[in-house]
């Protein structure tokens, strides 16, 4: 079959979110064709170009979600009537006070974008009109780039601010708020103008697979209403989640407007995706709570690739029965001050012990985070701090991988006794997955998905408690035999559980079931204008001798606003951003392959 892919911010780009899991799944489905819709975040992320592309990839277009060119569309009158009317119903949804008690947020007629409040049906189908109907005239006129910033829209959220019954933080909206609104809708409303929703684009395709919800989700909403080509949605993070937890110093104005479009942008995309599949039960709670059909969602943890850790697991000998280590991006929210403290306590108890923190800074912010937990363990621990490999090293260590020692993931669990996180916050814990499949024990803060992934194989203690983290850890320094049946059920869990086969497995059987259950939506006829039921048999979705591949693809053209570039004419990054000659530069582009 034939799969859009639909990415924001990472595959097929080098650097970006989810951009592993999305390459291996695409070199998994070999017998399935691929047709990648990907967005870019930055100009630096463009410029670093794309991973090498398996052959089942058909096609990648991409757009921009960092800069938009004017597209150079102007409306007639009859267009400027169209906008307003959408775009002023769209700012009209999201100010508006539904009506009702607050409820329960699992219900299913609960709003996420209001808290919990009862979405009555006629506002959904008011953003839902609102939003199709921006899409339909981006469609008839070329895009909505120039009249999403313009004065119309600044001017439509006003009028719906100042309206009665609308939220009271939208009522003290100023104009600085309206502007940054506007502004951020532009962004959010940008890929209704792309010309993606063409029968040779995604309306080809047998089924979209976003990658995320959101930005990445919304081309496959249009195709499905455009062409009725069937949805699935995968988020291994919650997106709106992210947006709730986002833009702490914005006004509670452009806090409410941007909770409550991002709301029903995700309910219209649970309502239509066939199958939801989170990544693990944490963020099912999250999907659920913000207006999932619980049928509809499929858990698929996300798979690794147990091989570099096959090694290290089966040798757990090689172990230091003295040493702890953590792993991961340094960064407030792993809470390495309590893991220091703790290990102040656990020093205490077994005076032999060291800790080994393995992991680089995750920008501004963890750099600077990262030289405060140095102070830290050189005021904690006086005798020193540096690499396990210097003499006189002292009892902790901060290294990157890559360093002496630690050509890989796996060499930064080998001589780990106990593997510990500490973090306060977490969605899915690739790095205990890593830890388990190493075949180490581990001690964990109940955080996110942690119990979901140890299950019983490991120690889980309260976040934020030093005295509980050191409590644990000591008792396993202490019991090398509970150390190996811990790591040996944590490896046989890993493997069953946490394997990119596993996760490929679940991913293709899903493919199968929405196109078993999805309607024909192309029917040929004959001269006379009658269905041919059989003029297109199950084989020709086969790839072999009795199928033309080129001659099955619908002929291609070259949007108004896009420029058509073989992908071997120039190397991925450029691709993906430079013009051909005489051709203005374009905000958006196709590579085939």
């Amino acid at each position: 079959m034939r799969i859009g892919l639909l990415t924001e911010g990472g595959y097929p780009y080098v650097s970006g979110d989810a951009g592993l899991w999305c390459d291996r799944l695409v070199r998994g489905l070999g017998h399935h064709e691929f047709d990648v819709y990907a967005f870019s975040r930055s100009e630096a992320q463009e410029d670093g170009g794309w991973v090498p592309l398996p052959p089942q990839v058909g096609r990648v277009r991409t757009a921009p979600l960092w800069t938009a060119e004017d597209d150079g569309v102007v409306y007639g009158r009859r267009a400027r009537r169209r906008f307003a009317e959408h775009y002023g119903e769209l700012a009209a949804v999201l100010c508006t006070l539904d009506p009702g008690p607050a409820s329960d947020p699992a219900a299913p007629d609960a709003d996420p974008g209001t808290g919990g409040t009862p979405r009555a049906p006629a506002e959904a189908d008011r953003f839902t009109g609102a939003l199709y109907g921006l899409a339909e005239l981006a469609r008839d006129e070329g895009g909505l780039v120039a009249a999403l910033r313009s004065e119309t829209a600044v001017r439509a959220l006003e009028r719906a601010c100042r309206a009665p019954r609308v939220l009271p933080a939208a009522r003290e909206a100023r104009v600085s708020d309206l502007l940054a609104v506007a502004a951020h809708l532009h962004e959010a409303l940008r890929p209704l103008s792309l010309d993606w929703y063409e029968e040779d684009g995604l309306g080809a395709v047998d089924l979209c697979h976003a990658a995320s919800g959101g930005t990445a989700a919304l081309p496959g909403l249009l195709a499905g209403h455009f062409f009725d080509v069937p949805l699935l949605v995968t988020e291994y993070g919650v997106r709106l989640r992210t947006h709730y937890l986002t833009r702490p110093d914005s006004s509670p104005a452009v806090r409410s407007l941007l909770a409550a479009f991002h709301g029903r942008l995700a309910a219209e995309t649970y309502r239509r995706a066939v199958f939801l599949t989170p990544g693990n039960t944490h963020a099912r709670r999250w999907q659920e709570r913000c207006g999932a059909d619980r049928a509809k969602v499929r858990t698929v943890h996300p798979g690794m690739d147990a091989a570099p850790f096959a090694e290290v697991g089966e040798s757990p000998e090689r172990a230091d029965p003295h040493t702890l280590v953590w792993t991961g991006r340094v960064e407030p929210a792993k809470d390495l001050v309590s893991l220091l403290h703790a290990f102040a306590g656990i020093r205490a108890a077994e005076p032999g012990a060291r800790l080994r923190i393995i992991g680089g800074p995750a920008g501004p912010e963890g750099a600077a985070y990262l030289e405060h937990c140095r102070e830290l363990a050189a005021r904690l621990f006086p005798h020193g701090t540096g690499s396990p490999h210097a003499d006189g090293a002292g009892p902790v260590s901060f290294e990157e991988v890559g360093g002496p020692g630690l050509a890989g993931p796996a060499d930064a669990y080998a001589a780990a006794a106990v593997t510990v996180l500490s973090s306060v916050v977490e969605g899915f814990p690739t790095g205990l997955a890593e830890a388990m499949l190493a075949g180490r024990a581990t001690v964990s803060t109940d955080v996110g998905a942690v119990v979901e992934v140890v299950g019983g194989t490991g120690l889980v203690v309260p976040p934020r408690d030093p005295q509980a983290l050191a409590e644990a850890c000591v008792s396993l320094l202490r019991d090398p035999e509970r150390r190996a049946r811990l790591g040996a059920a944590a490896r046989a869990r890993a493997l069953e559980l946490f394997t990119v086969e596993q996760n490929i497995a679940a991913f293709h059987d899903l493919y199968l079931e929405i196109v078993a259950r999805t309607p024909a939506r192309r029917v040929r006829l004959n001269g006379t204008g009658d269905p041919l039921p059989f003029a297109a048999p199950v084989e020709a979705h086969v790839p072999g001798h009795w199928t033309d591949l080129a001659s099955r693809r619908p002929p291609r053209t070259t949007p108004t606003w896009a420029t058509d570039t073989p992908a071997r004419a120039l190397s991925p990054a450029r691709a993906a951003t430079d013009p051909v000659p005489g051709a203005s530069p374009v905000p958006a582009t196709e590579a085939a392959r």
